[in-house]
């Protein structure tokens, strides 16, 4: 796998939006994530490349997230009009809010980013089995959830 710094930011951005639910703080994190990174690349291998930015986005998070909030509204809500996709992303993501925040994160990494399981291994410090083992479990309670809000598609 080679390492294309594009497709990771693409990837660390849905990482960070996932974390933040902004698109800003999402921008502004990814890019800060990137110039951490290339500050301090060495010549990292691939696996250990995503290891450490992954570090760096989860990091970044953390700290957004500790920040005080300020209540405001956003006006730029976009109108949806297509209903069936609507209630496909609230069937997800009810059924997703229902896993624990690891198994969420879990199934974003491995899915959505597409992270390989041996980076995913690195980052959480476990073997690929039992990465495999988390991924199945985490997959099945999200089945097990999309069925129970009825969700056929």
């Amino acid at each position: 796998m080679s390492f294309d710094i594009e497709e990771q930011y693409d990837k660390i951005y849905r990482y960070c939006y996932f974390k933040l639910h902004s698109a800003e703080l999402a921008e502004d994190v990814t890019q800060e994530t990137f110039l951490r990174y290339l500050e301090h690349d060495h010549g990292l291998t691939t696996v250990s490349a995503l290891k450490y930015l992954y570090t760096i986005a989860r990091n970044l998070c953390v700290d957004e997230y500790r920040k005080p909030k300020i209540e405001s509204i956003d006006e730029s809500i976009p109108d949806y009009t297509m209903e069936e996709k609507l209630i496909t992303n609230l069937t997800v993501g009810t059924a997703l809010s229902k896993l624990a925040s690891d198994e969420q994160e879990l199934l974003l990494l491995r899915y959505a980013n597409e992270v390989p399981v041996s980076a995913l291994g690195k980052i959480y410090g476990l073997s690929r089995f039992a990465i495999y083992r988390k991924i199945t479990s985490a997959s099945n309670k999200f089945r097990e959830e999309l069925r129970k809000e009825d969700y056929h598609g």
